[in-house]
């Protein structure tokens, strides 16, 4: 499955769940702007990671999200579940980047703070031998974990 939008995946290491198969990277101040707004839903399995980030804000958009912050090293440092519409998350000092996923997706994955995620696109995703290679990648000062060859 190719992901030519530069969508990426989003995995609980800690947990070996999915939080998401298609996300979104919200990387410039355009894109971090917007976020989703206008949007009348989030796709199950979908998502939008704002890098960088250690707060959002749900004006004008028009249905429930649950937030995740990450740090550097992706780790989770934060949760909030069912964030209406409308409302200003607290800021996370130790937040360098924000998950935003469809509403109950924490609760589904069982993600808390402390669990590590992996973030990689489908283009980098590779196995060798039966094994997962990872190498560090810098996205605006974040780094993510990516499957190498």
């Amino acid at each position: 499955m190719s992901q030519e939008d530069g969508s990426v995946f989003v995995y609980n290491l800690t947990k070996e769940t999915f939080l998401a198969y298609r996300a979104k990277v919200a990387d410039s101040i355009l894109t971090r702007l917007v976020g989703l707004i206008g949007k009348r839903s989030l796709e199950p399995h979908s998502g939008l990671w704002i890098v960088p980030s250690c707060g959002i804000h749900t004006l004008g958009m028009l249905f429930d999200i649950d937030v995740i912050y990450l740090n550097r090293d992706l780790k989770v440092v934060g949760v909030h579940e069912l964030v209406p519409p409308f409302w200003m998350t607290p800021i996370n000092l130790q937040a360098e980047s924000v998950l935003e996923l469809p509403s109950h997706t924490i609760f589904k994955s069982r993600t808390e703070v402390g669990d590590q995620l992996q973030i990689s696109s489908s283009d980098s995703m590779a196995e060798s031998d039966g094994e997962l290679h990872k190498e560090p990648a810098k996205l605006n000062g974040i780094q993510k974990v990516v499957a190498g060859p």
